[in-house]
């Protein structure tokens, strides 16, 4: 995120949401984005904006082991994954870049941004709380401290009412993949949300990295249903992989990249996406949205 200075040298009131952070792209407290990087998709103007990092690999003609394949590549040639469009970073003249640090390979980190000559402030939550915090410190970052007490303060309580209308209910056994080929259990904030909305994760571990697994260990921990959460990808693209996944339960494809791999208010929304999906499936065994089983 650019927090920059305007064109008549008059402090801006506008900022992008960048690397992994904000609302999938939308302004936390009111405000429009300035300049964006690649994977902003929300709200729909940002993707008119100038672009200022993009990614060196089109992950758009990949599967998801080609997409993975690429990135330890790319790792293994010590290559970076994103480039940064230095000249227009020199136009723009940032006074704060707010970035994140809790995985190199979903947008870039602190250190490919300390030459820029801003102050860049890098983020790092692990749980909801920790979330609700980045909230808070963004907006005072911003100064707008109020909005973000406002804002965090809203999240944490649409993921409460989620969490008390669950409370005692049986609880389906639930492995969200943040990634499928190969499987990733997930980590950080997600068996949170899914815990809160009344599922037990059988694999991902609350304030943990995501860690790789199989789809044998997945088998062997007898899920109820399977939650197709590719890190970065929407409903649509989540979909089209889920066709590949076979195990012996419904599989259910979401908005990975608006409503769960982002460190943002938007999680509360997931949370009740997910209260909704365990639901349809206790009620009816079915999944709501796609899902396929083996045999």
């Amino acid at each position: 995120m650019l927090l920059t200075k305007s064109s008549s040298d008059h402090d801006a009131d506008c900022f992008f949401i960048a690397s992994g952070h904000g609302d999938s792209g939308r302004p936390w407290f009111g405000r429009l984005p300035c300049w964006e990087v690649s994977q902003c998709r929300w709200p729909p103007e940002v993707e008119a904006l100038p672009v200022v990092s993009s990614s060196l690999i089109d992950t758009s003609l990949l599967s998801s082991g080609g997409i993975d394949e690429a990135v330890r590549g790319a790792a293994q040639r010590g290559t970076p994954l994103y480039a940064l469009e230095a000249k227009l970073l020199e136009q723009l003249r940032p006074d704060v870049i707010i970035t994140q640090d809790l995985c190199r390979v979903c947008a870039v980190s602190g250190d490919d941004l300390s030459q820029v000559g801003a102050q860049v402030v890098s983020l790092g939550p692990r749980t909801i709380a920790e979330v609700a915090q980045v909230v808070r410190d963004l907006a005072e970052t911003l100064g707008v401290r109020q909005r973000g007490g406002e804002v965090a303060g809203a999240m944490l309580e649409r993921i409460e009412r989620v969490r008390a209308s669950v409370r005692g209910l049986p609880r389906l056994r639930v492995f969200l993949a943040e990634w499928l080929d190969p499987p990733f259990a997930s980590g950080h904030w997600i068996p949170e949300m899914v815990e809160a909305a009344g599922g037990e994760e059988v694999l991902g571990r609350v304030g943990a990295l995501s860690v790789r697994t199989t789809w044998e260990a997945v088998a062997h921990a007898r899920p109820d249903v399977v939650i197709v959460a590719p890190c970065g990808f929407d409903e649509e693209r989540s979909r089209l992989e889920s066709t590949k996944v076979k195990v012996d339960c419904p599989v259910v494809a979401v908005d990975a990249d608006r409503y769960f791999a982002r460190p943002a208010p938007s999680i509360a929304q997931g949370v009740e996406l997910l209260q909704k999906i365990f639901q349809r499936i206790a009620s009816e065994g079915v999944p709501p949205v796609s899902g396929n089983r083996s045999g």
